[in-house]
């Protein structure tokens, strides 16, 4: 179970990342932007805001004697520090270091970016989802926010105000 006040600091990154606005940034570059607005979010709010934090989780062998990093660790006067990962894919690695972060008593944020849906990851780790638009590039595909909403597609503007479906599929 998520404690404290985990959900409203999720949900005040979330808002604050809907005003970020990109375009034709490649993905290490979107990476980038977020990690600039994650300490630009904390700032704000009178935090103190770590780029690469140390975690609680040691590298594997055969480098267990060092520990691997977050990507932004935030220190509150006011409550748990928060620490983010911001990830476009679905790292299992991710998941397990968050996981250790909030058992060690922090607030787990996972921003995922991409242009599909995000599956909740399970408590206590909170989703931060942030949607972008792609597009190909000469170089690779490009991405920018906010996402474009396509419109539905036109149809054929025919009247079917009395048809059945009597006789379809040789029913």
């Amino acid at each position: 179970m998520v404690g404290g006040d985990g959900r409203q600091v999720a949900g005040s990154l979330t808002s604050w990342l809907g005003g970020l606005e990109f375009s034709g940034a490649d993905a290490d570059g979107v990476t980038r932007l977020l990690v600039e607005a994650v300490l630009a979010w904390g700032t704000a709010q009178g935090w103190r805001v770590y780029r690469k934090a140390r975690s609680v989780v040691p590298l594997p062998p055969p480098y267990a004697d060092r520990h691997s990093w977050v990507d932004v660790g935030i220190g509150r006067p006011d409550g748990p520090p928060v620490v983010v990962e911001i990830d476009q894919s679905d790292r299992r690695r991710t998941l397990e270091k968050l996981q250790a972060e909030a058992a060690a008593g922090r607030v787990a944020l996972w921003v995922r970016w991409g242009t599909g849906r995000f599956a909740e990851p399970p408590e206590p780790v909170l989703l931060v989802p942030f949607g972008v638009g792609a597009a190909n590039g000469p170089a690779g595909k490009l991405f920018s926010a906010p996402a474009r909403q396509r419109p539905a597609p036109v149809h054929s503007g025919a009247d079917l105000g009395e048809s059945t479906q009597d006789g379809l599929f040789g029913a």
